[in-house]
């Protein structure tokens, strides 16, 4: 039987390019065979898996300049019963794609709004006069450029080849170590790697409601690798607490933290125990951290 990987599409995006960098690497390391379906958003990509549609998911989560994927986390904790399998590191190149012939003909510039964040000093420099609009995902933005030679786009280089589309200017994001983090989302529970996710909201907005939870991580010398909150979307000023420990549930102490950790959370869900796995020219590197 072969894997079906959702992802956020349509070809050409950079989750495809780590969908299909990943699905390559289970086919070398576990003989899997696969095949990938886009969908147009996170959250349907996401569906596709909490309803048995597609076995696995690559969505986007974190990018080094623009921090988190909002509507990422938000659907994971709507959709609880999906669980980490893996997270995957890829370093992100955005080029301008246009048919005209020079910038000052450019009026819109089209991309998803992470790539046009990601951008945005070179886009003022640049293009300081052009209006931004944003899309669903990087490659949908392409398909404004056959219907007017005044758009262009933001996206990479692989969804210029495969469009055969002309590229005005390389490498434009803000910062040159530009790289995303993706997970690999199923409904597989995972208990070890090397990191954990989960959230947790707390009963009541009081002095170290937050502080009593994280302490039974420093208690333990158990590192937290990154820490956010949401919105609980219920009433403004509640939030949900997004936390990313380094460390496998198989571990004594890990275990022992997570099992003390409801005390002080009204709702906790841990969303899965992994390894992460960095994207190198189009491959996953067998260098797990």
């Amino acid at each position: 039987m072969s894997l079906s990987i959702a992802h956020l599409g349509p070809t050409g995006t950079y989750t495809e390019t780590a969908a299909l960098a990943y699905a390559n690497w289970l086919q070398v390391t576990q003989g899997e065979d696969y095949f990938l379906c886009p969908y147009p958003t996170i959250a349907q990509t996401l569906e596709a898996v909490a309803y048995e549609q597609a076995h696995l998911a690559v969505v986007p989560v974190e990018n080094s300049i623009q921090g988190s994927v909002a509507m990422t986390l938000d659907m994971l904790w709507q959709l609880d019963q999906l669980q980490i399998q893996q997270a995957l590191v890829l370093p992100i190149a955005h080029v301008l794609l246009s048919r005209a012939a020079h910038f000052d003909q450019i009026k819109t510039v089209f991309s998803h709004p992470q790539a046009l964040a990601q951008c945005q000093r070179w886009l003022n420099q640049q293009l300081p006069t052009v209006q931004q609009v944003a899309s669903n995902s990087t490659t949908e933005a392409l398909r404004y450029l056959d219907q007017d030679n005044t758009t262009a786009a933001i996206a990479s280089e692989r969804a210029a080849q495969l469009y055969q589309l002309p590229i005005l200017a390389q490498n434009i994001n803000d910062y040159p170590e530009n790289c995303t983090r993706f997970w690999v989302l199923g409904l597989q529970p995972t208990q070890a790697g090397h990191y954990i996710s989960l959230a947790f909201s707390v009963s009541q907005n009081i002095p170290g409601a937050l502080v009593k939870p994280l302490q039974i991580f420093a208690e333990r010398s158990i590192n937290m690798s990154r820490i956010e909150s949401r919105p609980t979307k219920r009433s403004l000023g509640e939030y949900l607490f997004y936390i990313e420990l380094e460390g496998s549930q198989t571990d004594k102490k890990v275990h022992n933290a997570l099992t003390k950790l409801p005390k002080y959370a009204e709702v906790l869900k841990i969303f899965g125990n992994y390894h992460l796995f960095p994207i190198q020219s189009g491959k996953v590197i067998d260098k797990i951290n």
